[in-house]
């Protein structure tokens, strides 16, 4: 009975995805960026994969695919863009801030004071949110100004690179920060529905869009990484590696803040635990 409701639900889509189309988007995923499409995956590759069908006033997901593979250089970036997924906020997952605030900015501007330098990594920054939340911070911290301070912010998306170089974003995103924070560090528009970062946070941070699993441009060394919410598209041996250049760009003690539904137990023994999903470099 559910598998005949499927099949009549799977009829009266918009366009026609069959299991072979799925199966071959799955396998460009993983060839291109290491994302790991399960068969559970299905609606949301469905529902992502559709937009572009449309765009492109194409009628079937075939023929897409033929489309991708006719016009792979301009295409291959709007496959990517559309399967990745850009969850984000202002001061998400608050407790990794606090942290940053309380403990880790204070240690690091007596640990670094001879060489008055501190680099941070926002590795799949999204659309910006979690760099400039990070920047807040660090404009809050008290750092004497000749201080070499910079931030890099990398997403696989294009889309969400640009949108994070602009620091623009809708009026609503910015309704859980206290009105204090927001009068210092943002400009609203001129109808009051969107707003802009200002320029002395926008001009500590970098975008860059990279796929973490080809080559680094960036030697390091970093202070610190944030990944958060990254590493559950891939499979095991994928994060394994990953999280080993991760260490290597990190100094002996360096910090990894990952998402709340990631762990590194069987991954890697380089990090420990300081509980809350934030990991130190050990070897």
């Amino acid at each position: 009975m559910t598998s005949k409701i499927g099949a009549a639900a799977a009829e009266q889509r918009e366009f026609l995805m069959t299991q072979a189309d799925f199966d071959q988007i799955s396998k460009l995923a993983m060839d291109f960026s290491g994302i790991v499409l399960a068969e559970h995956k299905r609606d949301m590759v469905y529902s992502r994969i559709a937009r572009r069908v449309r765009e492109l006033k194409l009628t079937t997901f075939r023929e897409y695919l033929n489309y991708l593979e006719h016009n792979h250089a301009q295409e291959a970036s709007e496959f990517i863009n559309a399967l990745t997924t850009n969850l984000t906020s202002f001061f998400r997952e608050n407790h990794h801030f606090e942290f940053l605030k309380e403990e880790l900015l204070p240690a690091l501007r007596f640990t670094n004071k001879a060489s008055k330098r501190l680099r941070i990594w926002s590795a799949g920054c999204s659309i910006g949110q979690e760099v400039y939340s990070i920047a807040m911070i660090l404009k809050r911290a008290g750092f004497p100004s000749e201080w070499d301070i910079k931030l890099l912010a990398t997403d696989l998306d294009s889309n969400v690179v640009e949108t994070g170089k602009s620091g623009i974003y809708p009026a609503s995103h910015i309704e859980s920060i206290d009105e204090e924070t927001v009068k210092r560090f943002f400009r609203h528009s001129s109808d009051h529905r969107s707003v802009q970062v200002k320029d002395e946070l926008r001009d500590m941070v970098t975008f860059k869009r990279l796929n973490l699993l080809e080559g680094w441009p960036m030697k390091g060394p970093f202070d610190i990484i944030f990944c958060r919410n990254v590493v559950i598209y891939f499979n095991k041996e994928t994060q394994r590696v990953l999280f080993d250049r991760y260490a290597d760009l990190l100094p002996m003690g360096g910090h990894l803040f990952i998402g709340h539904s990631e762990n590194l137990n069987g991954i890697s023994d380089r990090f420990e635990s300081l509980g809350n999903t934030i990991y130190r470099k050990i070897k």
